[in-house]
């Protein structure tokens, strides 16, 4: 018998799968906010939570992670009255076991259940993974037990890997671990930088030549691909890999062969190949400046780091670890954060990630002196005052708005004018009901505040390229929050939208 929680704000739909759930020999608990849902979640062992979408005090995406990060780590089936493919993606991106509409039948609903349950029950015969050394990955938030989960998988097989990320989020220091942990942790780990070779230079580097191959080539010299004999061959930022040698690689890659430059003879290279990137390989495929067939062998295992503000709870450990390391380098007194430096920390966005936030320390460190203890004050000021910006928006947003003055008489529906202001180039909006009598102000601001709001985001996918991602890290707001106000006001992601002037 397994454990079953629906966290559902409907109660005829806890009902009907309360009753197939048991009929099926499971026991099953109900929660019709987010928050009791947490509450049951952290206090009880599950093995399914089936988490609706829409709920009163939350959005259900939001709350994936934490509740797979509980100590059962159940698995989550999302269930919505009103699904969308950008909510099915958000859902799987963030470890979610299924994504359904409730229009389903109560059979296909449960059907993802059982799978999951079988997956449970195999999952506990299987011989477990060796435990992870992981080399200077520092951190416990559930993004990164994710990513060191799928490291530790992959480096008990000999698949091509492909590390995702942004600049600074660590993609070698994850290749190096997966390295260290795989069978071939005694041979040469060989790091190859694409972004740094010419493509004059990079097939001789990559290939190797003989003497005489070319003019200055005054002796023979082994290829880096050589070099990673037994070994792991690490191709960082592989974007950046010219395209005339995509396809000699190509056949590397199938052959383990190749020949260096001037000889006349094929040497092998036994050698495990890691790449990463920062740069959309798929996009570049599409566009033809990246060969697909080259990239269906790269992501043979794909793993994405997340950036430092999808794991602000591993700040703390980040900071403790990386102040330790400096300050034994420069021989300098361990220093401790305090409270409100950490804090600090935790409010700014942080762009440039974990290698940003080294950098930080550095300055904090410089700035502190003799001081033995940090204070926000020793933050570079660009750094304090985001942070206190977002401290700010954020107790912003947690206000309430007043609420609007009850109207004695029942009035018609308002309408809206719009008048242009040639001065400011802006647009005045006033609220007219159909018996002529201005509308109450809470009226006026709610839908100037529509009007920004649509127009903004409007404007945020026009400047990002409706690039996700960069749309939150611009402005601000979750990728659930996101997807839900461009569901509201009717705005695809999938248009091209030109800059208001």
């Amino acid at each position: 018998m397994s454990k079953i929680l629906i966290v559902d704000d409907e109660e005829l739909m806890c009902r009907a799968l309360t009753r197939k759930v048991v009929s099926m020999g499971h026991e099953v608990a109900c929660a019709y906010t987010l928050k009791d849902g947490a509450k049951k979640a952290n206090s009880g062992y599950y093995d399914v939570i089936f988490l609706d979408v829409r709920m009163p005090d939350g959005n259900g995406l939001d709350a994936i992670t934490p509740m797979r990060s509980t100590s059962s780590q159940p698995e989550v089936i999302i269930i919505t009255g009103a699904g969308d493919p950008d909510g099915a993606e958000l859902a799987i991106r963030n470890g979610a076991w299924d994504y359904i509409e409730k229009n389903a039948s109560i059979n296909m609903m449960v059907l993802p259940m059982v799978r999951a349950l079988q997956y449970r029950e195999a999952a506990k015969i299987k011989n477990p993974l060796p435990a992870m050394k992981t080399h200077n990955i520092v951190g416990s938030s559930a993004a990164i037990r994710n990513v060191l989960d799928l490291a530790a998988q992959a480096s008990q097989t000999d698949a091509n890997v492909l590390v995702t990320g942004n600049t600074g989020t660590g993609k070698e220091l994850l290749a190096l671990a997966i390295h260290k942990n795989s069978a071939r942790a005694n041979g040469n780990f060989v790091v190859v930088d694409c972004a740094a070779l010419s493509e004059t230079l990079v097939e001789s580097m990559l290939f190797g030549y003989e003497k005489g191959a070319y003019t200055s080539a005054d002796k023979a010299r082994e290829g880096l691909i050589k070099q990673a004999d037994g070994g792991t061959l690490f191709l960082d930022e592989i974007g950046e890999l010219p395209f005339s040698i995509q396809k000699a690689f190509l056949r590397v890659l199938q052959e383990r062969r190749f020949r260096p430059l001037g000889s006349k003879q094929e040497i092998e290279s036994n050698f495990r190949l890691i790449s990463a990137t920062n740069r959309r390989l798929d996009e570049m495929a599409a566009k033809g400046v990246f060969r697909n067939d080259l990239l269906f062998r790269l992501k043979a295992f794909t793993i994405e780091i997340p950036v430092l503000s999808e794991r602000l709870d591993d700040i703390p450990a980040l900071v403790q670890h990386h102040l330790a390391k400096i300050c034994q380098r420069y021989g300098m007194p361990m220093k401790e954060p305090s409270q409100d430096f950490l804090d600090a920390l935790k409010q700014y966005d942080w762009p440039g990630n974990v290698r940003e936030l080294m950098n930080t320390l550095e300055w904090a460190l410089t700035v502190a002196h003799d001081d033995l203890t940090l204070f926000p004050k020793h933050l570079p000021s660009h750094v304090r005052i985001k942070a206190a910006r977002a401290k700010i928006k954020k107790g912003g947003a947690g206000r309430a708005k007043p609420a609007a003055p009850e109207l004695e008489e029942a009035q018609a529906p308002p309408f809206v004018h719009e008048e242009a202001l040639p001065a400011a180039g802006t647009t005045l909006v006033t609220i007219t009901p159909a018996g002529g009598e201005m509308a109450s102000l809470q009226e006026i601001r709610d839908a100037a505040i529509e009007s920004v709001e649509k127009q903004y985001l409007v404007d945020l996918l026009a400047v990002t390229g409706a690039d996700i991602r960069e749309a939150c890290r611009i402005s601000g707001l979750s990728r659930s929050r996101l997807y839900e106000l461009m569901k509201k006001y009717g705005i695809s992601k999938t248009a091209n939208y030109t800059v208001t002037s």
